[in-house]
Formats: C-alpha cells, structure tokens, sequence
C-alpha cells in the first residue's frame, strides 16, 4: 500500500480520543485520529507526525486524518482505517501460509451478534487439502505498542475484542475455520504476546482461542517514506508467546 499526499507536522496533544492538535507553518491545526488506542508512548510533544488532508465535508471538524507517527526511526502507522486494505494485501501475497488457500468473499461479515471483518473462501485449486474448511472468519487487530522488542495487543481494555475472539471460537465450533491477524505497526518486533497486565480478559480469551484451532497470525509491517508518499508492506510472521498467566 502506498499513501500518497502526505505532509510532515509536529505533534502538540491529544485533546480528546479523537483529535490530535499538531503544528504546521506556523501555525496550529487539527487532525482526525482514526486509532482507539493510547498511543501514550508514541504521541509525544513535539514528535513528527504524518498528515493528509481529508476530502470536503461540511459534517467534519478537522481538515486533516492524522496517518503515522515517527517513533524510534521508523514511521509507525496509527490510522485503522487502513487496516483491512492491509490485511487483504497480506491474505493476497501468500506471506501467510495457512491463507494461501483462501480468497477474500466479503468483508465486514456479520457472524453471531458481530461484524468481523473477513469472511474467506476457499479457491479454486487442486492442490488444497481435503481436510480444509470451505469457509473461514477472518478478524484483523492493528497493534503499535512494542516494548523490549515484543509487540504487545491491546494498550487499553477492550471488551469489543475479546467478543469478537468468542465469535472465532464458536464459528470452529460451526465448521468454519477462524484466524486473527494482528497487525504489527513497529519493525523493532521480534515476538508478539497478549497484553496480559492491561486486558487479562482479553488476553486470557486469546489463549482459549488458540487451545481452539483458532489461528493467531502476528504479522510485522514495514514503512519506507519517500518524498511525500508512505509505503506500507507486510515483512514477517514473528513468534506469539503466551506467559501462562491464565487460571
């Protein structure tokens, strides 16, 4: 993926969930933050973000979406809005291996009282085992907290995530198969691991998830800027550790 029409600003404060005041040409401005997140350890004053002026809307209060964030030399995306693009390119390059057999059927799929963000399907090939589910569900988490070099999801409590893993296990339950990609917004990660001290439920809901079949794919992003254009490409599967803090 490729975000064209970017432009470089200085971070001031978040003055709400999502808003974010940044400094341009002398001025201050405001920006949309499409990110539920903290972000307390990459929305530092000062820090450069990357912005992009968002198309006329006279319902909107800001004229810009707020798009990454340059923390530890890298840019780190903190828009989610670009998420289940960024999945899908994934799911197409085969990085993935166990989605190598599976296409994308639609998106934003509503499965039990939630809306998941993929529903897969098989292709048509000869080469597929015969043991494979003809369908799979398919939910995509963005993570940018990294510490130590292991990429940790959430960085807040979230009761909607936990909910949506519950939906994965009972459609193993149904036939499907079920995955989760986190998407991992910082290069510096090497493994990825439930953030157990901020969402135990959550965390603990992951683990019953991967005791199910559930598929649990972390999968490191990298970022290259170049003039006023951002690219964001899928790098590496790193190794998920679960610290058995679970009863």
């Amino acid at each position: 993926m490729r975000l064209d029409g970017l432009i470089r600003v200085k971070f001031v404060e978040r003055p709400n969930r999502f808003t974010v005041k940044f400094h341009y040409q002398n001025k201050d401005d405001l920006g949309h933050l499409k990110d539920p997140g903290r972000l307390k350890e990459l929305l530092i004053p000062g820090i450069d973000l990357l912005v992009k002026k968002a198309p006329p809307n006279l319902n909107r209060k800001t004229k810009y979406d707020v798009v990454a964030v340059f923390k530890d030399q890298q840019w780190v995306l903190i828009n989610s809005g670009f998420h289940s693009d960024l999945a899908e390119e994934a799911i197409n390059s085969g990085i993935i291996g166990d989605l190598k057999y599976y296409g994308v059927e639609k998106r934003e799929y509503i499965f039990g009282k939630s809306r998941l963000d993929f529903l897969l399907s098989l292709k048509e090939d000869k080469d597929i085992p015969e043991d494979m589910p003809p369908k799979m569900l398919l939910e995509v988490k963005g993570c940018t907290l990294v510490e130590n070099n292991t990429a940790l999801f959430p960085d807040a409590p979230t009761i909607r995530g936990k909910k949506h893993l519950e939906e994965l296990i009972e459609g193993i339950e149904q036939g499907f198969a079920s995955g989760v990609i986190f998407l991992i917004m910082k290069e510096d990660a090497r493994v990825f691991s439930p953030n157990f001290k901020t969402d135990p439920d959550f965390s603990c809901t992951l683990e019953d998830a991967a005791q199910e079949k559930v598929s649990i794919f972390p999968l490191v992003f990298e970022t290259h800027l170049k003039d006023n254009s951002l690219e964001i490409k899928p790098w590496k599967l790193v190794k998920l550790i679960f610290k058995n803090q679970c009863i």
